[in-house]
Protein backbone atom coordinates (compact mmCIF):
# COMPACT_ATOMS: atom_id res chain seq x y z
CA UNK A 1 0.00 0.00 0.00
CA UNK A 2 1.28 3.35 -1.01
CA UNK A 3 1.99 5.88 1.63
CA UNK A 4 -0.58 8.12 -0.32
CA UNK A 5 -3.26 5.64 -0.05
CA UNK A 6 -2.30 5.09 3.81
CA UNK A 7 -2.92 8.59 4.15
CA UNK A 8 -6.11 8.74 2.53
CA UNK A 9 -7.29 5.74 4.45
CA UNK A 10 -6.29 7.15 8.07
CA UNK A 11 -7.98 10.43 6.62
CA UNK A 12 -11.64 9.15 6.09
CA UNK A 13 -11.00 7.21 9.42
CA UNK A 14 -10.38 10.20 11.31
CA UNK A 15 -13.71 11.86 9.19
CA UNK A 16 -15.41 8.89 10.58
CA UNK A 17 -14.93 9.25 13.88
CA UNK A 18 -14.97 13.04 13.94
CA UNK A 19 -18.74 12.19 12.77
CA UNK A 20 -19.45 9.58 14.79
CA UNK A 21 -18.72 11.02 18.16
CA UNK A 22 -21.08 14.30 17.99
CA UNK A 23 -23.62 11.45 16.84
CA UNK A 24 -23.26 9.57 19.63
CA UNK A 25 -23.37 12.55 22.27
CA UNK A 26 -26.31 13.30 20.98
CA UNK A 27 -27.65 10.21 22.66
CA UNK A 28 -27.66 11.03 25.67
CA UNK A 29 -28.31 14.37 28.03
CA UNK A 30 -25.50 14.73 30.19
CA UNK A 31 -26.27 16.35 33.87
CA UNK A 32 -23.95 17.02 36.33
CA UNK A 33 -24.56 16.50 40.17
CA UNK A 34 -22.97 18.52 42.53
CA UNK A 35 -23.94 16.79 45.88
CA UNK A 36 -22.72 17.42 49.82
CA UNK A 37 -22.17 13.63 49.94
CA UNK A 38 -19.44 14.26 53.02
CA UNK A 39 -18.96 17.17 55.87
CA UNK A 40 -21.48 19.26 57.75
CA UNK A 41 -24.05 18.55 54.35
CA UNK A 42 -24.01 15.18 53.79
CA UNK A 43 -27.61 14.04 55.02
CA UNK A 44 -29.00 16.90 52.60
CA UNK A 45 -26.24 16.18 49.76
CA UNK A 46 -27.53 12.46 49.52
CA UNK A 47 -31.20 12.88 50.17
CA UNK A 48 -30.73 15.08 47.03
CA UNK A 49 -28.26 13.01 44.78
CA UNK A 50 -30.60 9.33 45.59
CA UNK A 51 -33.68 11.54 44.43
CA UNK A 52 -32.06 12.96 41.18
CA UNK A 53 -30.67 9.05 40.60
CA UNK A 54 -34.38 7.61 41.30
CA UNK A 55 -35.96 10.00 38.81
CA UNK A 56 -33.52 10.00 36.09
CA UNK A 57 -33.53 5.86 36.39
CA UNK A 58 -37.24 6.20 36.24
CA UNK A 59 -36.88 8.38 32.81
CA UNK A 60 -34.47 6.42 31.51
CA UNK A 61 -36.36 3.31 31.68
CA UNK A 62 -39.51 4.81 29.97
CA UNK A 63 -36.99 6.03 27.14
CA UNK A 64 -35.59 9.08 28.14
CA UNK A 65 -36.17 12.58 27.36
CA UNK A 66 -36.70 13.28 22.97
CA UNK A 67 -35.83 9.69 22.63
CA UNK A 68 -32.41 10.26 24.64
CA UNK A 69 -30.91 9.09 28.02
CA UNK A 70 -29.85 10.96 30.74
CA UNK A 71 -26.47 10.60 31.84
CA UNK A 72 -25.59 11.60 35.46
CA UNK A 73 -22.05 11.84 36.42
CA UNK A 74 -22.00 12.89 40.54
CA UNK A 75 -19.39 14.55 42.24
CA UNK A 76 -18.33 15.32 46.49
CA UNK A 77 -18.59 18.99 46.92
CA UNK A 78 -17.66 18.27 50.57
CA UNK A 79 -19.93 21.03 51.71
CA UNK A 80 -16.55 23.64 50.68
CA UNK A 81 -18.04 26.32 48.79
CA UNK A 82 -14.54 26.13 47.02
CA UNK A 83 -14.90 22.50 46.31
CA UNK A 84 -18.30 23.29 44.87
CA UNK A 85 -17.01 26.47 42.64
CA UNK A 86 -14.61 23.75 41.11
CA UNK A 87 -16.85 21.22 40.33
CA UNK A 88 -18.66 23.32 38.71
CA UNK A 89 -16.28 24.90 36.28
CA UNK A 90 -15.50 21.55 35.37
CA UNK A 91 -18.92 20.61 34.77
CA UNK A 92 -19.65 23.39 32.35
CA UNK A 93 -16.40 22.37 30.73
CA UNK A 94 -17.49 19.17 30.08
CA UNK A 95 -20.81 21.00 28.60
CA UNK A 96 -22.95 19.09 30.65
CA UNK A 97 -26.97 20.06 29.76
CA UNK A 98 -27.61 21.05 33.04
CA UNK A 99 -26.65 20.93 36.74
CA UNK A 100 -28.07 19.78 40.31
CA UNK A 101 -26.82 20.95 43.29
CA UNK A 102 -25.05 22.07 45.42
CA UNK A 103 -27.77 21.97 48.01
CA UNK A 104 -26.10 24.31 51.01
CA UNK A 105 -26.84 27.99 50.23
CA UNK A 106 -23.58 29.23 50.84
CA UNK A 107 -22.04 26.45 48.28
CA UNK A 108 -24.91 27.41 45.65
CA UNK A 109 -23.95 31.13 45.92
CA UNK A 110 -20.53 30.37 45.22
CA UNK A 111 -20.98 27.60 42.32
CA UNK A 112 -23.76 29.34 40.08
CA UNK A 113 -22.04 32.13 39.31
CA UNK A 114 -19.78 29.58 36.93
CA UNK A 115 -22.90 27.78 35.27
CA UNK A 116 -24.64 31.38 34.56
CA UNK A 117 -21.46 32.35 32.68
CA UNK A 118 -21.94 29.23 30.34
CA UNK A 119 -25.61 29.20 30.45
CA UNK A 120 -26.24 26.21 32.09
CA UNK A 121 -29.59 25.42 33.73
CA UNK A 122 -28.61 24.65 37.23
CA UNK A 123 -30.70 23.37 39.89
CA UNK A 124 -30.59 23.88 44.03
CA UNK A 125 -32.27 23.17 46.64
CA UNK A 126 -31.18 25.96 48.81
CA UNK A 127 -33.11 28.28 50.63
CA UNK A 128 -31.25 31.24 50.93
CA UNK A 129 -33.73 34.36 49.63
CA UNK A 130 -30.46 35.91 47.81
CA UNK A 131 -29.72 32.68 45.65
CA UNK A 132 -32.44 34.30 43.22
CA UNK A 133 -32.20 37.90 43.84
CA UNK A 134 -29.22 37.39 41.65
CA UNK A 135 -30.47 38.76 38.58
CA UNK A 136 -29.47 34.50 37.44
CA UNK A 137 -31.50 33.58 34.08
CA UNK A 138 -30.08 29.91 34.85
CA UNK A 139 -30.67 29.39 39.06
CA UNK A 140 -33.97 27.33 39.96
CA UNK A 141 -35.14 26.50 43.06
CA UNK A 142 -36.93 23.22 43.68
CA UNK A 143 -37.37 24.14 47.74
CA UNK A 144 -39.54 27.49 48.88
CA UNK A 145 -37.24 30.36 49.20
CA UNK A 146 -37.10 31.95 52.48
CA UNK A 147 -39.28 35.00 51.68
CA UNK A 148 -41.99 32.75 50.83
CA UNK A 149 -41.79 30.20 53.62
CA UNK A 150 -41.41 32.81 57.06
CA UNK A 151 -44.64 34.83 56.43
CA UNK A 152 -46.35 31.59 56.94
CA UNK A 153 -44.44 30.04 59.75
CA UNK A 154 -44.42 33.69 61.35
CA UNK A 155 -48.71 33.75 61.09
CA UNK A 156 -48.62 30.54 62.07
CA UNK A 157 -46.93 31.42 65.52
CA UNK A 158 -49.22 34.68 65.99
CA UNK A 159 -52.51 33.40 65.39
CA UNK A 160 -52.26 29.58 65.72
CA UNK A 161 -49.97 29.60 69.04
CA UNK A 162 -50.98 33.25 70.35
CA UNK A 163 -47.59 34.34 70.27
CA UNK A 164 -46.20 37.99 71.58
CA UNK A 165 -42.70 36.81 72.19
CA UNK A 166 -40.15 34.58 70.15
CA UNK A 167 -36.50 33.60 70.86
CA UNK A 168 -34.79 33.10 67.51
CA UNK A 169 -31.85 30.00 67.15
CA UNK A 170 -30.27 29.99 64.01
CA UNK A 171 -26.72 28.34 62.24
CA UNK A 172 -23.82 31.12 61.38
CA UNK A 173 -24.35 30.44 57.72
CA UNK A 174 -25.64 31.69 55.01
CA UNK A 175 -28.76 29.27 55.29
CA UNK A 176 -29.31 30.10 58.82
CA UNK A 177 -28.57 34.26 58.72
CA UNK A 178 -31.06 34.16 55.51
CA UNK A 179 -33.95 32.47 57.78
CA UNK A 180 -33.13 34.50 60.76
CA UNK A 181 -33.31 37.96 58.83
CA UNK A 182 -36.26 36.52 57.08
CA UNK A 183 -38.36 35.27 59.86
CA UNK A 184 -37.47 37.96 62.07
CA UNK A 185 -38.90 40.52 59.40
CA UNK A 186 -42.10 37.94 59.16
CA UNK A 187 -42.37 38.20 63.21
CA UNK A 188 -42.23 41.81 63.61
CA UNK A 189 -45.56 42.29 60.78
CA UNK A 190 -47.06 40.31 62.66
CA UNK A 191 -46.50 41.51 66.14
CA UNK A 192 -44.27 39.54 67.44
CA UNK A 193 -40.91 40.51 69.47
CA UNK A 194 -38.30 38.68 69.25
CA UNK A 195 -36.65 38.32 73.10
CA UNK A 196 -33.55 36.39 72.07
CA UNK A 197 -31.34 36.11 69.23
CA UNK A 198 -29.14 33.15 69.50
CA UNK A 199 -26.80 32.14 66.87
CA UNK A 200 -24.74 28.49 66.57
CA UNK A 201 -22.14 27.10 64.91
CA UNK A 202 -22.53 24.67 61.94
CA UNK A 203 -21.67 20.85 63.13
CA UNK A 204 -21.84 22.41 66.58
CA UNK A 205 -22.05 19.57 69.02
CA UNK A 206 -23.13 21.48 72.33
CA UNK A 207 -26.13 22.89 72.53
CA UNK A 208 -26.59 23.11 76.50
CA UNK A 209 -25.47 27.09 76.36
CA UNK A 210 -27.89 27.90 73.87
CA UNK A 211 -30.86 26.22 74.87
CA UNK A 212 -30.16 27.83 78.76
CA UNK A 213 -29.99 31.47 76.71
CA UNK A 214 -33.46 30.11 75.30
CA UNK A 215 -34.98 29.38 78.66
CA UNK A 216 -33.54 32.67 79.78
CA UNK A 217 -35.07 34.76 77.63
CA UNK A 218 -38.59 33.15 78.47
CA UNK A 219 -40.18 33.38 75.18
CA UNK A 220 -43.90 32.11 74.45
CA UNK A 221 -42.37 29.85 71.65
CA UNK A 222 -38.84 29.12 70.11
CA UNK A 223 -38.18 29.34 66.60
CA UNK A 224 -35.12 26.97 65.57
CA UNK A 225 -33.48 27.35 62.43
CA UNK A 226 -30.62 24.63 62.17
CA UNK A 227 -29.15 21.89 60.26
CA UNK A 228 -30.26 18.79 60.65
CA UNK A 229 -27.65 17.04 62.85
CA UNK A 230 -27.74 20.23 64.58
CA UNK A 231 -31.36 20.32 64.88
CA UNK A 232 -31.38 17.08 66.22
CA UNK A 233 -28.93 17.73 68.80
CA UNK A 234 -30.81 21.26 70.23
CA UNK A 235 -33.76 19.12 70.48
CA UNK A 236 -32.07 16.43 72.79
CA UNK A 237 -30.45 20.00 74.82
CA UNK A 238 -34.45 21.55 74.68
CA UNK A 239 -35.95 18.28 76.25
CA UNK A 240 -33.04 17.39 78.50
CA UNK A 241 -33.53 21.19 79.87
CA UNK A 242 -37.05 20.45 80.70
CA UNK A 243 -38.09 23.05 77.97
CA UNK A 244 -42.35 22.39 77.98
CA UNK A 245 -43.27 25.51 75.25
CA UNK A 246 -43.83 25.01 71.64
CA UNK A 247 -40.88 24.55 69.32
CA UNK A 248 -41.47 26.05 65.83
CA UNK A 249 -39.25 25.89 62.86
CA UNK A 250 -39.23 25.69 59.07
CA UNK A 251 -38.32 22.11 56.95
CA UNK A 252 -35.20 21.32 58.25
CA UNK A 253 -36.45 20.89 61.83
CA UNK A 254 -38.87 17.95 61.14
CA UNK A 255 -37.10 15.64 58.70
CA UNK A 256 -36.99 12.26 59.22
CA UNK A 257 -33.20 12.33 59.59
CA UNK A 258 -34.24 14.58 62.75
CA UNK A 259 -36.68 12.59 64.10
CA UNK A 260 -34.48 9.62 63.77
CA UNK A 261 -31.86 11.05 65.51
CA UNK A 262 -33.52 13.01 68.22
CA UNK A 263 -36.10 9.85 68.97
CA UNK A 264 -38.57 10.88 71.60
CA UNK A 265 -37.22 14.38 71.72
CA UNK A 266 -38.69 15.11 68.59
CA UNK A 267 -41.98 14.75 69.67
CA UNK A 268 -44.36 17.44 69.33
CA UNK A 269 -41.81 19.87 67.04
CA UNK A 270 -43.92 21.86 64.50
CA UNK A 271 -42.94 23.67 60.93
CA UNK A 272 -43.98 24.51 57.78
CA UNK A 273 -42.40 22.05 55.67
CA UNK A 274 -42.56 22.81 51.45
CA UNK A 275 -42.61 19.09 51.10
CA UNK A 276 -43.04 15.97 52.86
CA UNK A 277 -43.46 12.62 51.64
CA UNK A 278 -46.53 12.24 54.06
CA UNK A 279 -48.88 14.85 52.53
CA UNK A 280 -51.89 13.78 52.16
CA UNK A 281 -51.02 13.08 48.07
CA UNK A 282 -51.45 9.67 46.24
CA UNK A 283 -48.16 10.33 44.02
CA UNK A 284 -46.22 11.56 46.75
CA UNK A 285 -46.87 8.54 49.15
CA UNK A 286 -45.98 6.64 45.85
CA UNK A 287 -42.86 8.41 45.71
CA UNK A 288 -42.26 7.65 49.54
CA UNK A 289 -42.58 3.65 49.03
CA UNK A 290 -40.45 3.44 45.61
CA UNK A 291 -37.65 5.88 47.49
CA UNK A 292 -37.53 3.19 50.09
CA UNK A 293 -37.59 0.61 48.11
CA UNK A 294 -34.08 1.51 46.32
CA UNK A 295 -32.39 3.00 49.32
CA UNK A 296 -34.08 1.05 52.12
CA UNK A 297 -34.81 4.27 54.33
CA UNK A 298 -37.13 7.25 54.04
CA UNK A 299 -36.89 10.17 52.28
CA UNK A 300 -36.79 13.75 53.58
CA UNK A 301 -37.51 16.94 51.56
CA UNK A 302 -34.41 17.08 50.10
CA UNK A 303 -35.02 13.97 48.46
CA UNK A 304 -38.35 15.11 47.13
CA UNK A 305 -36.39 18.12 45.65
CA UNK A 306 -33.79 16.59 43.66
CA UNK A 307 -36.30 14.27 42.10
CA UNK A 308 -38.82 16.72 41.39
CA UNK A 309 -35.96 18.89 39.80
CA UNK A 310 -34.94 16.19 37.26
CA UNK A 311 -38.84 15.98 36.50
CA UNK A 312 -39.09 19.90 35.96
CA UNK A 313 -36.13 19.79 33.42
CA UNK A 314 -38.07 16.70 31.84
CA UNK A 315 -41.01 18.78 31.05
CA UNK A 316 -39.13 22.04 29.58
CA UNK A 317 -36.89 20.24 27.30
CA UNK A 318 -39.76 18.59 25.69
CA UNK A 319 -41.76 21.63 25.66
CA UNK A 320 -38.82 23.39 23.85
CA UNK A 321 -38.51 20.16 21.92
CA UNK A 322 -35.06 20.66 21.27
CA UNK A 323 -31.86 20.26 23.42
CA UNK A 324 -31.10 23.86 23.20
CA UNK A 325 -30.11 25.25 27.13
CA UNK A 326 -31.07 29.07 26.50
CA UNK A 327 -34.32 27.88 25.42
CA UNK A 328 -34.93 25.92 28.28
CA UNK A 329 -33.97 28.36 30.76
CA UNK A 330 -36.42 30.55 29.46
CA UNK A 331 -39.33 27.96 29.12
CA UNK A 332 -38.80 27.39 32.37
CA UNK A 333 -39.38 30.89 33.73
CA UNK A 334 -42.89 31.31 34.47
CA UNK A 335 -43.70 27.38 33.43
CA UNK A 336 -46.62 26.20 34.96
CA UNK A 337 -46.44 21.85 35.64
CA UNK A 338 -49.87 20.54 36.23
CA UNK A 339 -49.12 16.75 38.47
CA UNK A 340 -51.42 15.42 35.98
CA UNK A 341 -49.43 16.24 32.91
CA UNK A 342 -46.10 15.45 34.80
CA UNK A 343 -46.68 13.06 37.55
CA UNK A 344 -42.84 12.93 38.16
CA UNK A 345 -43.70 16.65 39.63
CA UNK A 346 -45.80 14.96 42.40
CA UNK A 347 -47.58 18.52 43.07
CA UNK A 348 -48.67 21.40 41.16
CA UNK A 349 -45.92 24.11 40.63
CA UNK A 350 -45.12 27.16 39.03
CA UNK A 351 -42.18 28.66 38.45
CA UNK A 352 -41.61 32.46 38.77
CA UNK A 353 -39.18 34.90 36.77
CA UNK A 354 -36.67 34.87 39.35
CA UNK A 355 -36.46 31.22 39.38
CA UNK A 356 -38.87 30.86 42.65
CA UNK A 357 -41.55 28.00 42.59
CA UNK A 358 -45.31 28.49 44.11
CA UNK A 359 -47.21 25.38 44.97
CA UNK A 360 -48.86 23.89 48.21
CA UNK A 361 -46.85 23.55 51.61
CA UNK A 362 -47.74 22.12 55.02
CA UNK A 363 -47.92 22.71 58.71
CA UNK A 364 -46.90 19.12 60.32
CA UNK A 365 -46.42 18.41 63.78
CA UNK A 366 -43.92 15.45 65.07
CA UNK A 367 -46.06 12.72 66.79
CA UNK A 368 -44.43 9.05 67.51
CA UNK A 369 -41.65 9.20 65.28
CA UNK A 370 -43.81 10.87 62.12
CA UNK A 371 -44.77 13.51 60.50
CA UNK A 372 -48.19 14.35 60.64
CA UNK A 373 -49.91 16.91 58.41
CA UNK A 374 -51.63 19.66 60.61
CA UNK A 375 -52.84 21.92 57.62
CA UNK A 376 -52.75 21.69 54.19
CA UNK A 377 -51.69 25.55 52.81
CA UNK A 378 -52.58 26.77 49.23
CA UNK A 379 -50.01 28.19 47.23
CA UNK A 380 -50.02 31.95 47.55
CA UNK A 381 -51.13 32.57 43.75
CA UNK A 382 -54.22 30.85 44.74
CA UNK A 383 -54.69 32.39 48.24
Amino acid sequence: MTLNRRCLIAAAAAAACASWLPAQAQNVIKIAGLYELSGAGATAGTNFRNGVEMAVKEINAAGGILGRKIQHTISDTQTNPGVAKGLAAKAVDDDVFAVFGPVFSGSIMVSMAETRRAEVPNFTGGEAAAITKQGNPYIFRTSFTQDTAMPKVARYIANGLKAKTVAVMFVNNDFGKGGRDSITQALQANGVRVVADISTDQAQVDFSAPVLRAKQANPDVLFVYLNEEESARALRELRKQGWDKPIVGETTLTGQKVIDLAGDAANGAIAHVGLTVDAPNPLMLKFKANFYREYKYISDHNGIKGYTGVYLLKHAIEKVGKLDRKAVAKALHGMTVTAAKEPGVLMDVSIDANGDLDRESFLVEVRDGSQIVKEVLPALARK
